[in-house]
């Protein structure tokens, strides 16, 4: 697995498996930028939000990663009561840390 798989694998697992945000919070850059409409960016603004967000209260399955370079993208099933949710999350890792998000949701 390369390396800039395993820190987003890592991260991700962290956030909405484990539900462990400070262990995720480690591999974010202070200045981590989001494009996702209505989260923040910011590690800690966006690590708070995450934590305060529905997706806590649900179930997460990563089932396929791709990585190539600096990029990795996520592809995730998020089950909610009452819904399930497909999430493609794209990160950008640089020098060890994630310092850019992109992602897309769809609602089943």
């Amino acid at each position: 697995m390369s390396e800039t798989r395993e820190i987003v694998v890592d991260c991700l697992e962290n956030l909405f498996v484990h539900k462990d945000i400070d262990a995720a919070k480690a591999v974010l850059h202070p200045d981590f930028v989001t494009h996702s409409p209505g989260l923040p960016s910011g590690r800690d603004a966006f690590a708070d939000a995450v934590k305060n967000s529905p997706l806590m209260g649900g179930t997460t399955t990563i089932e396929h990663v791709v990585a190539e370079n600096d990029l990795v993208v996520a592809h995730l099933r998020v089950q909610l009561p009452g819904s399930t949710y497909a999430v493609v999350d794209i990160l950008r890792v640089e020098d060890g840390l994630l310092v850019e998000h992109w992602d897309v949701k769809e609602a089943r």
